[in-house]
């Protein structure tokens, strides 16, 4: 995949924080996501005693959700950890992994926030600017803004609100599990990224591409996994 070099990376967290409100202005809410052959998820693990990180992006074949092409990346994340500007954080290291990529995908779900971020612009939406691929943000937990109580039937989902701007969704995917928070990303609208999302659930919380990028990413996604979805690919 082809990576645009928007802006520099050494930077402060001030700097960071006027990069993300000028780039929240060119994330495209409108849908350009109709038929997909490619699905990837995206997730990063946390760092370890030696502050290195992974970053794991999982291609999967839609719609048979079968991995593809799995691509990683290991490194010192260099960015500290401050609220809000997580995506200078993690984002290097995805692209590191999302370069090694052979195929590339129509549409990318990632482990965060796209939107559905005080200045508009979370990790979701960051790497589909950088990436310039339709995106959707799928995190485990709020940022920002509120929600009235979702329903109990799969698929039921409530608007996140910030003040009165509407930034995303709570999504039901599992029965008797939480909800996940789906926000748009890049070159998608709300009303598609909850479709896609629900799409992509095969019976978990999170959707097989970010959940399948988890489980890389933390070193727990075995080859017998693989094996057996790429058996059902070619069957």
């Amino acid at each position: 995949m082809q990576v645009h070099n928007l802006h520099p990376w050494q930077v402060t967290p001030a700097q960071a924080q006027a990069i993300q409100q000028r780039l929240a202005t060119l994330v495209s809410k409108r849908n350009e996501v109709a038929s997909p052959e490619f699905i990837a998820g995206v997730d990063i693990s946390a760092p370890n005693a030696q502050g290195v990180a992974t970053a794991a992006i999982v291609v999967l074949v839609y719609p048979q959700l079968t991995v593809m092409e799995t691509k990683m990346a290991e490194q010192r994340i260099g960015f500290p950890y401050v609220p809000g500007l997580l995506s200078f954080r993690e984002s290097p290291l995805i692209l590191t992994a999302c370069q090694k990529l052979t195929t590339t995908p129509d549409l990318v779900l990632v482990d965060g926030q796209g939107i559905a971020h005080p200045r508009r612009l979370g990790l979701a939406s960051h790497l589909g600017l950088l990436l310039n691929v339709p995106t959707i943000g799928c995190a485990k937990s709020i940022l920002c803004g509120r929600h009235e109580s979702v329903g109990a039937a799969l698929g039921s989902f409530a608007e996140l609100k910030d003040n009165d701007e509407v930034i995303g969704a709570a999504l039901r995917t599992k029965l008797g599990a939480k909800p996940v928070y789906i926000s748009i990303g890049h070159k998608v609208d709300l009303k598609s990224a909850i479709s896609w999302v629900m799409k992509c659930c095969q019976g978990y919380r999170l959707p097989e591409p970010t959940r399948l990028a988890h489980l890389a990413a933390s070193g727990h996604l075995q080859s017998k996994e693989v094996e057996a979805q790429q058996g059902r690919l070619f069957s």
